[in-house]
């Protein structure tokens, strides 16, 4: 196979085999692979593939995605702790998947603690876990292959803290099983490709172009030039070299930059260089032929440079996806540290029941119950001790043979559950564009709803006009209930701002008290001109509204502000500003639009 030395335009498939060629070479050094892809025969194929060209010996498994931490790094062996009388460790998963490869299948399900924990792990090459009277280390290398089986579009990702860990990234979502063919690579040439690999090294000039080519596309963590530097490495090992070139670069852009691309890069304007200054007149003509082969040699070195950094930034740009466009820097969504949210509401620890979320210490109660496996682990490691200062009381005749566990011992369970979610559309009914606004917030509500039967959000409705706001459709799951009320609404009148925003924060403290996790729509633009005790003013219903806007900040309420109007609003912009909201001019906004920045905001 000649690995990066071939220079004809590869398939899709063709590159995904490719990718997975260069993750065997150095799968420690790379870190892993995130294949997008659902489950098929497409990806079953690359999976054979890969299987194909890695030792026999090295362990291949999946990782249980809701696994106990002592069963993925290790911890203390009970039944050999107790026998014993000291304590006895016991390896976890990841150190059993040592020089292994670790398949993390739906990555986009992985919590982002184990995640963050998983990470670790992969940094240090180790595993390093403290327990009661027992520290362990064990070392745990190894490549991960993280299936992302998201949808196109989906809100849903795999952990950035885990993404971040994984050099290479491949899409296989527009590969058929038409396009799936044999590959050349023989476990062979991975074989001698990875002898070959301490051997190869990469000129400066390489690693300045990859350097550089993250920079023009926007990437902005460090690990992504270090990974493309060593998948430049494995290509030119694969291809039998000692050195990488030019097509081992863009090898190197095409898996590492260019899936981790922000931006497109500027275009470089073709320009001729400017003419040099003429040199200096000088006494010595050594001297001065001397010098002007230095300043040649300085004039040809950066236009070389250039050029291998516009062919990397081709060759990652060729791999990008045509609709991909420069994005506009979109402002930070800040939820205070009271109300985090999440997609399916915000996590809530030390719950009543729910999904186990460790161990602390403490004395069992109703909601905390006992977590006996952990007290027997805590009591294990002191048996010896007690029973020998038990003997030394009563004497070794008066005890029983039994286990002795003390009140410091007793671990309980932690319990970690989701809390529902509730949208609350806040609308302006007001004015003559009331009919169009309330138009579009129908198609959105309609839409959540419809997405609510899956994801058990609840949607409400409260709108302001005239004097006054009012709840027109308390939380609800109803896709019928929400249409009749949504119907009956009716527009026109001043602009009661100030009581909108505090009618739709005493509806969100209400949810939140409820244990649900609400997230507060306002479609507006933030012009008032009622203020919050009903009498009109433009000035003084301004300040109420703004008044109004700080105090839902304090209550930590998650706040989305949608501008409605055909320009951007400064009122509304400043109004989202006093809210913490996350400010979105939508002109001529649609329900669809409305609905997806609904769905970003919640997911934070």
């Amino acid at each position: 196979m000649n690995g990066g030395g071939e220079a004809e335009e590869r398939s899709l498939w063709e590159e995904a085999v490719m990718a997975a060629s260069l993750f065997a070479v150095d799968p420690v050094g790379l870190g892993g692979i995130a294949v997008a892809s659902k489950y098929g025969p497409v990806r079953d194929s690359w999976m054979d593939f890969l299987r194909s060209i890695v030792p026999g010996w090295a362990p291949f498994r999946k990782l249980p995605l809701y696994a106990a931490d002592e069963r993925l790094f290790g911890g203390l062996d009970l039944a050999a702790t107790l026998a014993r009388g000291k304590p006895v460790a016991e390896r976890g998963l990841l150190a059993e998947m040592d020089r292994g490869f670790l398949v993390i299948p739906s990555a986009e399900r992985m919590e982002s603690g184990l995640a963050s924990r998983l990470g670790l792990v992969i940094d240090a090459g180790a595993v390093h876990v403290e327990r009661e009277a027992a520290s362990l280390m064990h070392p745990a290398r190894f490549g991960v292959i993280a299936l992302d089986e998201s949808e196109s579009g989906d809100d849903e990702t795999p952990p950035a803290a885990l993404l971040e860990r994984l050099g290479l990234r491949i899409d296989l979502t527009d590969v058929t099983w038409r396009d799936v063919g044999l590959s050349d690579t023989t476990l062979e040439e991975i074989e001698a490709a990875q002898a070959r690999l301490p051997k190869v090294v990469v000129p400066d000039n390489i690693i300045a172009g990859l350097v550089s080519a993250a920079v023009s596309f926007g990437i902005q963590t460090l690990r992504a030039p270090v990974f493309a530097v060593r998948a430049a490495r494995a290509s030119a090992a694969l291809a039998g070299r000692d050195e990488a070139n030019e097509e081992d670069a863009g090898l190197a852009a095409m898996f590492v930059l260019a899936p981790r691309a922000t931006r497109m890069p500027e275009p470089m304007e073709d320009q001729a260089p400017p003419e040099p200054p003429p040199p200096e007149p000088q006494d010595d003509k050594e001297e001065d032929g001397k010098g002007g082969g230095e300043s040649g040699e300085n004039e040809t070195a950066p236009e070389d440079d250039k050029a291998l950094t516009d062919m990397i930034i081709a060759a990652a740009a060729a791999a990008m996806p045509k609709e991909m466009l420069v994005k506009a820097a979109a402002k930070p969504f800040r939820v205070p540290p009271s109300a985090p949210m999440g997609k399916a509401g915000a996590e809530r620890t030390n719950a009543a029941r729910g999904r186990p979320a460790g161990v602390r210490r403490g004395m069992p109660k109703p909601g905390s119950p006992l977590s006996l496996l952990e007290t027997l682990r805590a009591a294990a490691p002191w048996q010896k001790i007690r029973k020998s200062m038990l003997d030394k009381a009563i004497g070794a005749g008066g005890r029983l043979d039994r286990i002795e566990v003390r009140s410091d011992d007793f671990r309980i369970k932690r319990l970690k559950a989701r809390s529902q979610t509730a949208t609350i559309f806040a609308v302006d009914a007001s004015g003559s564009a009331a009919m169009q606004r309330l138009a579009e917030t129908k198609g959105a509500v309609e839409l959540l709803l419809a997405e609510c039967y899956i994801r058990r959000d609840q949607v409400a409705l409260v709108a302001f006009r005239g004097t006054r706001a009012e709840i027109l459709l308390p939380p609800t799951r109803s896709l019928t209930r929400a249409k009749k009320s949504l119907a009956a609404l009716a527009g026109g009148g001043g602009t009661p701002l100030a009581s909108g925003i505090d009618a739709a924060g005493a509806l969100a403290l209400n949810i939140r008290r409820r244990g649900i996790s609400p997230l507060v729509v306002f479609l507006t633009d933030g012009k008032a001109n009622i203020a919050a005790d009903g009498k009109p003013g433009r000035e003084r219903a301004q300040n109420d509204a703004n008044t109004a806007g700080r105090r839902l900040r304090a209550e930590g309420i998650a706040t989305i502000l949608v501008d409605t109007s055909p320009r951007p609003q400064v009122q509304a912009e400043k109004l989202a500003q006093e809210m913490a909201a996350r400010y979105v001019p939508m002109p001529y906004a649609n329900a669809a639009a409305i609905s997806k920045a609904a769905k970003m905001a919640a997911k934070g």
